[in-house]
């Protein structure tokens, strides 16, 4: 017994110089990225196209902990049921997971997922009940439905840790925070040898400015720049490490998430890294766990069977996780001629034309050029900020609904102001041609870039609400998704 509780102590107080990597999960709009916003002190969630967490990303905080400075490492898994594949990634790389409830919505289906995710990870985790202000919450309704779940938290007899936290007006964060540093050094971290340095890859991207750069979460040892690692893909040489707060840094520890610079292409998400090949096997894309989400996701979003027709798709994403869970979520009569991250350019446009397909975007970037190309051509360009959308408007197409094939431009305004309005901004519009209609989709371009897509909810005139604004007139509108826009850029208004 004494030889058990001296272990004990050793790994408590290794814990202590790990920073430990929490996955935070469940429904959409239960509140999991405003809870970060306050943890983190940022203001992410307002940035969110359509207020969806879209990708995976990573971010460290520093805690006071018995008179020390400890880091947590946290990742910000999307709620969105299309993004069931990057919520399994996100509980493979983490080590205690947040399972997050709202306290007047209760289990939801996508709760219901996270539930099976992370008792099948076989991890710690806490349950946070979220939105404990509001006069509707019920905390005691949402611990009875975790239990008909199989989550017994510790208020009922099990031995799951629960609290009850508000981002909205700071309630027990700071006991929050305190309890995940509690359930790590209480936890016997899985060994991984002594093999050096191992990482998780949790999500690529393709950058103009500066090639393949994929996001890591560090599982052991250190990598500083000039470093060499491999994957079963390649190997890679680290130009440069960029923390969370997109700072260049001299080296990366384990516990941390770090974007590494130096790939050719894009490692796929989900690649364990290290220092010499082989790689060890691959923990986090686990095929049949994979495939049987896949097949959940399809069944809940395209319900009845698929007619067999065939659309030919050049697919472009903003990362490849992106990538990942759009082709995994289409449905089979899809037939992806090209599928990769970046731009579309003038190169798809010809490639659409000759192979008839047509080409969806998933916040990508469209130079006016390539827009100008597809409209002499003929081919469907579609670019979208919400993945649900472009699901259903494939499966429309699918269904054999017609996407209109030329798009027609019904105003262009320049952006004059930028005005604050409760929780986003204003846009002051001068209509240069055409007219700004309640409703009308928009396209933000700056300069030959396409800074993306919304539509306008709202229309202003001095104090007075309108619904259309005409040629050679001012005014001040809203969009959503809010777009990060800035004075100089021009709004299309289009079909």
């Amino acid at each position: 017994m004494g030889n058990i509780k001296k272990q004990q102590e050793i790994h408590t107080n290794q814990n202590k110089e790990i920073p430990p990597v929490i996955a935070v999960l469940g429904h959409v709009d239960h509140g999991k990225t405003s809870l970060l916003d306050v943890i983190r002190k940022t203001n992410i969630a307002q940035k969110e196209h359509g207020g969806i967490t879209q990708k995976i990303g990573t971010s460290a905080i520093e805690v006071k902990s018995e008179g020390k400075r400890r880091k947590i490492t946290f990742i910000d898994t999307p709620g969105h049921e299309a993004f069931a594949l990057m919520r399994k990634r996100g509980v493979a790389a983490c080590d205690i997971s947040l399972l997050i409830v709202s306290a007047n919505d209760g289990v939801m289906p996508q709760t219901k997922e996270a539930i099976a995710h992370i008792l099948s990870s076989k991890l710690p985790f806490i349950v946070v009940i979220t939105k404990s202000d509001l006069p509707e919450s019920s905390p005691q309704k949402v611990i009875q439905q975790l239990a008909k779940e199989g989550v017994l938290v510790d208020r009922s007899g099990g031995n799951i840790p629960v609290i009850e936290v508000s981002a909205k007006t700071g309630h027990h964060i700071k006991e929050l925070l305190d309890l995940i540093l509690l359930v790590w050094d209480m936890h016997e971290r899985e060994s991984l040898g002594d093999s050096g340095f191992k990482g998780i890859i949790i999500e690529s991207r393709r950058d103009a400015a500066v090639g393949a750069v994929a996001s890591v979460i560090i599982k052991n040892g250190t990598i500083r720049p000039r470093d060499t690692i491999y994957w079963k893909g390649g190997s890679c040489r680290i130009r440069g490490l960029i923390n969370d707060q997109g700072k260049q840094i001299t080296s990366a520890h384990i516990g941390e998430g770090v974007e590494i610079l130096g790939f050719e292409t894009c490692p796929s998400v989900g690649e364990i890294i290290g220092f010499s090949p082989p790689l060890i096997e691959n923990v986090v894309q686990q095929k049949t766990s994979s495939v049987s989400a896949e097949e959940h996701a399809k069944k809940s979003l395209f319900g009845k069977k698929q007619e067999e027709q065939r659309l030919a798709v050049i697919l472009c994403a903003d990362t490849e996780g992106s990538l990942e869970v759009i082709k995994a979520l289409l449905p089979p009569a899809v037939f992806f001629v090209l599928a990769k991250t970046g731009e579309i350019s003038k190169t798809d446009i010809l490639l659409a034309k000759s192979s008839a397909a047509i080409i969806i975007g998933f916040n990508a970037v469209i130079r006016n050029d390539a827009l100008h190309l597809a409209r002499i051509e003929k081919v469907l360009v579609k670019n979208y900020a919400i993945m649900h959308e472009l699901i259903k408007e494939m499966q429309e197409a699918i269904e054999g609904k017609e996407l209109a094939m030329e798009e027609q431009i019904l105003g262009v305004s320049a952006v004059l102001a930028r005005f604050p309005f409760e929780k986003t901004f204003v846009l002051g519009l001068r209509v240069n041609e055409g007219r700004v209609a309640k409703g009308d989709k928009v396209r933000l371009v700056r300069g030959d870039e396409t800074v993306g897509e919304s539509v306008i909810t709202s229309i202003r005139q001095g104090k007075d609400s309108t619904s259309k604004i005409e040629k050679g007139k001012e005014c001040g509108i809203i969009i959503s998704p809010f777009l990060d826009f800035t004075i100089g850029d021009m709004l299309l208004c289009h079909n």
